[in-house]
């Protein structure tokens, strides 16, 4: 299995930091934090990745620069617009531990998990959510305007109809992106021992009427209360919805199934697997289990797997794949 890289290192000594480094590297942004100044060392003015490898047999490096109040990102040694149009050139996805909470939590997780998905299968629809969510504000203010009496309802018209029509977009494509989900997420599920996993996110167009209807109220409120704002992504396995009834166990499958399905998608679409990057994900599952997970990872692509030990590899698998032994500080091939 010459994609598979296992880093192994006892708990607390960077095998997640390590991870960190290549998604910064990779996509421009860290899966852990937004707070920036949170990378660079202590008594440090800045943190810099620097990658080099192939996408699609094609050579690529990029470079990465945090500062206080900068970033900068080269790619093949030219300035990059930003870190869109790195994350717009090479795909990476990440299981975090920490991201159960997109079962676990409550349904702005899940919004906020589908709608950056979204991005990364339908880079055309990329930036719906960004609209529909400064228009929701905006019309969020006009209402808040009319009710301290410093504004007429004529102000809110137009930003009614510009949310309506964005909200009935986003809710479209949020349906259409879990249905293209539903079944490698089913099949995923399946080979990791979750049964009829399946996720449910039924389209409800926003009408002019449906908030015009509600107008008084959400003069009263300030807030717009209706529109794919408010809306969930249904998570349930064999008919029970895993956020009160999965244990953490199901919780932490369903999420990799979630970045399993991506992977398909992101494998379809762009004719070549996206770098995957598994943080402590063997833990929980048993030795079949683990099996079934290195079969399902994506053809001819690379994966990164950290783990304390290579004994949770199953036995099979141990000799063909890269080590590298992370201490305090350091990295090298094991």
């Amino acid at each position: 299995m010459p994609g598979l890289v296992v880093v192994i290192g006892r708990n607390g000594v960077g095998k997640t930091n390590l991870l960190e480094a290549i998604h910064v590297g990779s996509q421009g942004f860290s899966p852990r934090t937004r707070a920036e100044a949170r990378l660079v060392r202590f008594g440090q003015d800045a943190a810099r990745v620097s990658l080099s490898g192939e996408d699609r047999n094609v050579a690529v490096s990029t470079q990465v620069t945090i500062a206080a109040r900068d970033k900068r990102v080269l790619v093949n040694g030219a300035a990059a617009r930003g870190p869109d149009e790195l994350r717009g050139r090479l795909a990476t996805l990440v299981f975090l531990p920490d991201r159960l909470a997109v079962v676990k939590g409550g349904p702005l997780v899940r919004r906020a998990y589908i709608d950056r998905m979204l991005g990364r299968v339908f880079p055309a629809q990329a930036r719906l959510p960004s609209e529909y969510s400064r228009s929701l504000a905006q019309r969020n203010e006009a209402l808040r305007h009319v009710r301290a009496g410093t504004s007429t309802l004529e102000a809110v018209e137009p930003w009614t109809a510009r949310v309506a029509a964005l909200g009935t977009e986003l809710d479209a494509v949020r349906a259409e992106l879990v249905a293209s989900l539903t079944p490698g997420v089913e099949a995923a599920g399946e080979v990791l021992g979750l049964a009829k996993l399946a996720l449910a996110y039924e389209p409800r167009p926003l009408t002019e009427s449906q908030l015009s209807e509600r107008l008084e109220r959400d003069v009263e409120r300030g807030l717009t209360g209706v529109g794919p704002h408010l809306r969930d992504v249904g998570i349930a396995a064999a008919g029970r919805e895993l956020r009160s009834f999965g244990s953490q166990g199901e919780q932490r499958v369903a999420v990799l199934a979630l970045v399993l399905a991506e992977a398909g998608l992101s494998s379809e679409s762009r004719g070549e697997p996206p770098l995957l990057l598994l943080d402590d994900v063997l833990s929980e599952l048993d030795g079949q289990r683990r099996h079934a997970l290195l079969d399902v990872l994506p053809a001819g692509g690379q994966t990164v797997i950290t783990t304390t030990s290579t004994d949770a590899l199953p036995a099979g698998t141990r000799n063909a794949a890269l080590v590298v032994a992370v201490t305090p500080g350091k990295a090298r091939a094991a």
